[in-house]
């Protein structure tokens, strides 16, 4: 142990060694004859760094309740030994080992030879042999009371506590309490224990508050030689519990009500009217105290015990490695901003015109002998609007020559000829320049939209895990359900609450979820069983989105085509989002086809990217603009969260989609060219709001073109009572064949149906 500096202690520290000394002066009444128990108190002190002159001066003090001049002589001579030991230590800067507990034993040597005792009529042994097996007890009770002690100053309330040291607290508990029986009476004790009890249910508010009691209950039993006293506790315990979830008024009554009820079966009702008194005063008013706590001290201490209970070290590694990969996430999206900064960059300044004209007057002009005076004239400003006229025209006549330069130049064909040359090159070149320019525009696009779910990415991971009360009453919900996990973890919120638990493996996970859900108060649905024994899984719950989604799906190719040209994507982006999209290929057949899943190919690949839509739409746009030959596709797309019913419907180049709500139907269309026909794509886009049993419908334009006009296509759909998304699509696709000879284009129907969540 580390050397004990020889120093007074402050009036911070005046506080615990007022305790010191009370602590001291109870253990010297915990046995019969009063022998000197505090000793284990003083050399505990001693060796956990307490000051050493303040720790014997109230060992000194303690030594009073002996009322014996011999006593206290013993204590003085055991307390000035046991200074002078540390003293010299700390003097040579030396660590203490374990040789203090051999310093313990020397200093019981007064006791065996200088303090009164009478020794006990049931030991058939001499007194001296008595007094030094209480000795030898006395030392093994120093070591305990260290081990105390140390959980006390340095671990209690910051750390899991062994089950050495809950066993040491036990034991110093049983000496102080018999301390405290002897010195103030069973009244006393009833004061200091009853409100223990409802302070632990109150905090705690789990079945440990019943082992705590029972523990309050040793001295008792020690001093009235029975366990009725531990029996007493322990009902006291549980009664609290069965109406703690009531709040502590109802609990510190139902404690009080049995308080009253165990006094009659001991008699107490027969005793004097001051007696009576005492005793329910000694539970009453300590449970008043335990009622009228501020909510906020309460808190503050199931806060602080929730911490103690957990095992923090991991979280605190977990928090750690989400911010250290949060931080780089951030760094990695700052980079694709850069990224995309350089590929916006400016190209300079467009010097075109300068280059041609020097190219022509360097060739043309340079041979010829009115070069000097066209120079002199300003001829040559001439060929500037002349070369401008042709880059607008792309290419230029006789009659576009300006005419200071028809009448100058001798050449003029020559001149045209040479500049209609160079216009071609520039035309080309120009063409290669803007290609280049949207190449760049697409890549800065992604790289927009890279770094954007990398920023989200990063704030979501740099979000910490803290511990949580709720973790705290799902345990004890499950324990009420006979469901034990050893471990809990709680965390996210809104639509990302996760819970995590350690169960048996073979865990109805149905009655978990149920318990779970109404312990927390939040819908909740098993999303994954990770095995981690054998014998036991971590279960996985997320919360469960407010709807579900039914779909319909009816097709009918070209008639004389094997493939249909239509496509169609069901794509779940997430547990709370899905996608659906119908994609028509312009014509029919393979081509057709391969056009449509090339296009919903892509946008699924973006989409569970999560990358922005705006940035997706384009990006496909200009991805089938650049193929090599024409090929477009109309679109329907709606993206459906599942938690609100929000529909966000993308519609590009298609016919019009319907919303049927019970007796309602609603249009959607748009107005934008398909996909690819034009390098820029407008879609029209809306936000629908789905509710449960709303229908959403979208058709390929091989239905709307059967049934000749949209007046006659809402007239039909206003007229069904859908119930089954499929029944309605197969019902759609069949009118639509019933109104046309033979399938003169692909017929696709898509059905949606929200549903409530199950």
């Amino acid at each position: 142990m580390r050397p004990i500096p020889f120093r007074l202690p402050s009036a911070k520290a005046a506080l615990f060694f007022a305790a010191l000394a009370g602590s001291m002066f109870f253990f010297n009444f915990a046995l019969p004859q009063r022998e000197p128990a505090s000793f284990a108190v003083l050399y505990a002190a001693l060796a956990c760094g307490r000051n050493p002159f303040a720790a014997s001066a109230a060992y000194l003090l303690a030594s009073a309740a002996f009322l014996s001049p011999e006593a206290s002589l013993c204590c003085a001579v055991q307390a000035a030994f046991m200074l002078l030991v540390f003293a010299v230590y700390a003097r040579l800067r030396r660590r203490m080992g374990y040789e203090r507990v051999a310093y313990a034993a020397v200093a019981q040597l007064p006791f065996v030879f200088l303090f009164p005792h009478a020794g006990y009529a049931l030991f058939p042994m001499p007194v001296t042999a008595q007094k030094a097996l209480l000795a030898a007890a006395v030392v093994v009770a120093c070591v305990l009371t260290e081990c105390a002690l140390r959980a006390l100053l340095t671990r209690v309330f910051r750390c899991r506590l062994s089950g050495a040291e809950f066993a040491a607290l036990g034991f110093c508990w049983l000496l102080l309490g018999l301390g405290i029986v002897n010195a103030l009476g069973k009244i006393a004790f009833t004061a200091i224990a009853v409100p223990a009890i409802l302070a632990a249910v109150a905090l705690v508010r789990r079945a440990s508050a019943v082992p705590f009691a029972v523990v309050l209950a040793l001295p008792l039993c020690a001093a009235d030689v029975s366990a009725l006293p531990v029996a007493a506790y322990a009902a006291f315990a549980c009664l609290a519990l069965l109406f703690a979830p009531y709040g502590r008024v109802a609990s510190s009554l139902a404690l009080f009500a049995a308080f009253l009820a165990q006094q009659w079966f001991l008699g107490l009702y027969a005793q004097d009217a001051l007696t009576i008194a005492l005793t329910l005063l000694a539970c009453f008013l300590p449970s008043l105290v335990v009622c009228v706590l501020p909510d906020g001290i309460v808190r503050r201490a199931q806060e602080s015990l929730l911490y103690y209970r957990e095992r923090a070290l991991p979280r605190i590694a977990i928090n750690r490695n989400r911010r250290a990969v949060g931080e780089q996430l951030y760094e990695v999206s700052a980079l694709f901003r850069e990224i995309e900064s350089a590929f916006l960059a400016g190209e300079g300044e467009d010097d075109s015109e300068r280059r041609i004209r020097e190219k022509l007057t360097g060739t043309l002009c340079k041979n010829c002998r009115n070069a000097g005076s066209c120079r002199e004239n300003g001829v040559y400003e001439s060929f500037d609007r002349l070369i401008r006229v042709g880059k607008a025209k792309g290419k230029v006549n006789l009659i576009d020559l300006p005419a200071e330069l028809a009448k100058a130049c001798g050449n003029a064909a020559g001149l045209l000829f040479a500049l209609n040359k160079e216009l071609a090159d520039y035309c080309r070149y120009a063409a290669q320049m803007a290609a280049a320019r949207e190449g760049r525009r697409l890549l800065a696009e992604q790289a927009h939209g890279v770094s954007e779910i990398l920023r989200d990415i990063a704030l979501t991971q740099s979000e910490a895990y803290t511990f949580s009360r709720e973790e705290n009453e799902l345990s004890r919900a499950l324990q009420e359900s006979g469901i034990l996990s050893s471990e809990i973890f709680t965390y996210g919120e809104g639509e990302d609450y996760t819970v995590s638990m350690t169960l048996e493996e073979r865990a109805d996970a149905k009655a978990v979820c149920r318990v779970a859900s109404e312990a927390l108060g939040v819908p909740l649905a098993l999303a994954e069983k990770i095995p981690l024994t054998a014998a036991r899984a971590c279960f996985v719950f997320r919360r469960k989105p407010r709807f579900d989604a039914a779909f319909g799906i009816a097709a009918r190719p070209k008639q004389g085509e094997m493939k249909s040209g239509d496509t169609h994507s069901i794509l779940r982006i997430d547990e709370r989002r899905f996608l659906v999209a119908l994609s028509d290929g312009m014509g029919s057949g393979d081509s057709a086809r391969d056009i449509s899943a090339r296009t919903l190919s892509l946008l699924e690949s973006f989409y569970k990217a999560k990358m922005p839509s705006e940035t997706v739409l384009s990006t496909v746009n200009s991805l089938i603009a650049f193929s090599a030959e024409e090929t477009f596709s109309c679109l329907d797309l709606a993206a459906v969260n599942l938690d609100t019913g929000c529909a966000d419907v993308v519609k590009i180049g298609s016919p019009a989609g319907f919303l049927i709500s019970g007796d309602e139907l609603k249009i959607l269309e748009g107005e934008s060219l398909p996909i690819g026909m034009l390098e820029a794509v407008h879609p029209a886009t809306m936000r629908v709001s789905l509710k449960e049993d709303d229908f959403l419908v979208f058709m390929s334009d091989g239905i709307t073109a059967a049934f000749g006009s949209s007046a006659d296509l809402c007239a039909y759909l206003s007229g069904l009572h859908p119930v089954n998304p499929q029944a309605l699509a197969e019902n759609v696709l069949q009118s639509a064949l019933s109104l046309t000879k033979g399938t003169d284009d692909d017929m696709t129907v898509l059905a949606v149906k929200l549903t409530a969540a199950a």
